[in-house]
């Protein structure tokens, strides 16, 4: 990889490769854009193929946190940590102590939190080293039933447009990924009387979910393809590609996975086939809201109150692709680059931040 011609393309402003030997930690830190605020991306956790593979995803999740921030209508920039290695190691403090150490030394340019692979209580290892960490067990904690409340309000927006209607009732909806997220968002579905398809690769959660919610289990290699209105991805990357777009049979894609189309022709391959895409950034920005609340002293109802915003977000990103016509995920670009505008107008804005609360956290 020629890695400061890809930074450069990507628009990122700063990456931090991390070693520390005596806890085996080794991390990747991004940081893409800090105009609006400062950096917010959780740590991801996760046993890549490659080091390369591991460093062009944490450029992409940070790319995705700038612009989710930004249509989100939030005072952050982006940026995200993965850790590589087997995210179910016993060694978690001495490993999350180590990223904390890292994370300090940016001098709250970066604020981490949770992520696949990390919990909260994670969090609190790493906030024995630096205050630039939210998402703690004690404050937000848990993002995903807010991330998920998101999720299914840009569902009935996505419904809205397609039918005319934000009524789930009756319809089908196959939900790939049964993880804290996913599992909220089908239960946030079945209560609203939509009918579930759901897998993942752990059978466990699966079970959960089914014993929830009343779900039909398939296969995860079989969810592209089950008879459904809406599929709703819920787990990682890159599911949107090649050999998964002409296997499905939907009509509407919107989920909670972060970077879904494993390439941008993606989204133009999704729109010929007339399947109506939610741009996974502006679709999940309940998560980066969580812990944005954190940050700003927000309450939990407020916190869901910004999430029901996405509703009318994604609807507004569906009529700008439709007005200037072009493919949605282009159209929710606009709208974040729009508000990240002229890099010294909103620079300004970035006093008060990290927030002074008195508290030091």
């Amino acid at each position: 990889m020629e890695l400061f011609k890809t930074i450069r393309e990507m628009g990122h402003e700063q990456v931090a490769i991390c070693s520390d030997k005596a806890s085996d930690y080794c991390g990747i830190i991004a940081i893409h854009d800090t105009r609006l605020g400062p950096a917010l991306g959780g740590t991801r956790f996760w046993n890549y193929d490659t080091e390369d593979e591991a460093i062009i995803d944490a450029l992409r999740l940070a790319r995705g946190m700038t612009y989710k921030s930004a249509v989100a209508g939030l005072n952050l920039g982006g940026g995200k940590s993965v850790i590589l290695g087997d995210n179910k190691t016993k060694n978690r403090e001495a490993i999350f102590r180590a990223h904390g150490r890292f994370v300090d030394t940016l001098g709250g340019r970066y604020i981490t939190a949770e992520d696949v692979g990390t919990s909260p209580s994670d969090m609190d290892y790493v906030h024995m080293e630096t205050k630039h960490v939210a998402g703690l067990a004690s404050k937000s904690g848990d993002p995903s039933p807010v991330t998920a409340h998101g999720v299914f309000r840009a569902i009935e927006a996505a419904a809205k447009y397609r039918w005319g209607s934000s009524d789930l009732h009756g319809c089908t909806v196959s939900v790939q990924g049964c993880g804290h997220v996913g599992r909220n968002v089908a239960k946030e579905l079945h209560a609203a009387g939509a009918k579930l398809i759901v897998t993942d690769i752990d059978p466990e959660k699966v079970r959960q979910v089914v014993a929830d919610t009343g779900a039909t289990a398939v296969a995860p290699d079989d969810i592209y393809s089950a008879k459904a209105h809406i599929f709703a991805p819920c787990a990682l990357g890159g599911i949107i590609n090649d050999e998964t777009i002409p296997a499905l049979t939907v009509e509407i894609v919107a989920g909670a996975a972060n970077n879904q189309l494993l390439e941008e022709r993606h989204g133009d391959a999704l729109e010929a086939r007339d399947i109506l895409y939610a741009p996974d950034y502006v679709a999940n920005a309940g998560g980066v809201i969580n812990v944005y609340s954190e940050l700003a002293g927000w309450d939990l109802e407020r916190s869901f109150k910004k999430a029901d915003e996405i509703f009318d977000t994604v609807l507004g990103v569906f009529e700008l692709a439709k007005a200037e016509g072009i493919p949605t995920y282009r159209a929710a670009d606009r709208v974040a680059e729009r508000r990240l505008g002229d890099p010294k107008a909103v620079r300004a804005s970035w006093g008060e931040w990290p927030p002074r609360n008195g508290n030091g956290s």
